[in-house]
């Protein structure tokens, strides 16, 4: 107990007996000070005090997808800042393959008594997934709020980038480089993202007929199946690409080079997100940047309106990408005689 008293204190930054009278529900403490020990309980892995679980912290938790796409640590950043402007603590929640389960990672925050939830991607984002576990949320009354598209009947809040405006701008960009014959490599094909991806362009370049013969390639956002899917585009005469994430790009470039072909002389390739370094990538590459900063800080804004009383709203707040033009895309190859 006096272990537990002190690591609760060093973590709140208040003294044992701040801690013991919080634990204690005596009287003589803010609530501001009273929020950090029971955040700072939390955040250790301590039980709270039988009288004191049905209280919720100023926990929040923040679930990902993953941590090697460098686009989540980047939005990890902007929304763990700004909940610390809020006076909240995140606990982040990373899924990885083969680890902790989404719906395990939602029971551990219900336990904890946290004041909301931000999903950066999840199963919400893949229409044939299964999405019972959000129901605990709901029946909760959890505040929570999530980035990027998804499935539309879950009724909670979205915050995404316009799939749509991001491929036209990137089909624009490629079309008037001369190209003609443009291929897209997407996620799977229940993620609704890439769904977006996929309907935007086909209206714009006039697709048509089986979409079996659209030129189209599914991936699981991995640079090797990447490869794969952009060694089967230039197969089948593909000049350039348009790729669903910046990792899909830079598969897709070691996909060009092990042909042989050059990037951009031979192959033009656009990705998706403007993640970190890729400017320093060879060739610096031509993407399609979402506004991380922009949608984390709405992401945010809107949990925390939640949490203070607010009506959560189940509109999608649409964010504009913006075209960066680099080193990854020049004009179409001209054609030998």
């Amino acid at each position: 107990m006096t272990k537990r008293l002190a690591e609760v204190a060093k973590k709140a930054g208040v003294s044992e007996a701040t801690v013991s009278r919080v634990l204690n529900g005596r009287s003589g403490v803010s609530e501001a000070t009273r929020a950090s020990v029971l955040t700072a309980l939390d955040v250790l892995g301590y039980e709270r005090p039988t009288k004191l679980r049905g209280e919720r912290g100023r926990l929040v938790g923040l679930v990902l997808p993953e941590l090697q796409n460098p686009i989540f640590p980047a939005l990890a950043e902007v929304v763990t800042a700004s909940l610390a402007q809020r006076g909240f603590t995140p606990a982040l929640c990373a899924r990885t393959v083969g680890g902790v389960p989404e719906r395990d990672y939602i029971e551990m925050l219900l336990d904890h008594q946290v004041s909301g939830v931000v999903f950066a991607g999840g199963s919400y984002a893949l229409a044939d997934a299964e999405h019972g576990h959000y129901k605990q949320l709901l029946d909760r009354r959890m505040p929570v709020v999530m980035v990027n598209g998804g499935v539309g009947d879950l009724g909670f809040p979205h915050i995404s980038t316009d799939d749509a405006v991001a491929v036209e701008q990137a089909y624009g960009h490629l079309r008037s480089l001369g190209h003609e014959q443009i291929g897209l490599v997407l996620g799977p094909e229940d993620h609704v993202p890439s769904r977006r991806k996929l309907a935007a362009v086909a209206e714009v370049a006039g697709w048509t007929g089986p979409t079996a013969d659209w030129p189209v390639e599914r991936t699981n956002f991995t640079m090797e199946s990447a490869r794969l899917a952009a060694t089967r585009l230039i197969e089948r005469g593909i000049t350039g690409m348009i790729c669903a994430s910046d990792v899909l790009a830079l598969g897709s470039i070691r996909a060009a080079r092990r042909l042989g072909l050059d990037v951009p002389r031979d192959v033009s390739i656009v990705g998706f997100d403007d993640s970190a370094l890729m400017t320093c990538t060879d060739p610096p590459l031509t993407t399609v940047r979402q506004p991380i900063e922009l949608m984390g800080q709405a992401a945010v804004d809107v949990l925390v309106n939640q949490i203070e009383g607010a009506a959560a709203t189940t509109d999608e707040l649409l964010f504009e990408p913006e075209l960066v033009v680099r080193g990854s895309t020049a004009p179409v190859p001209r054609k030998t005689t």
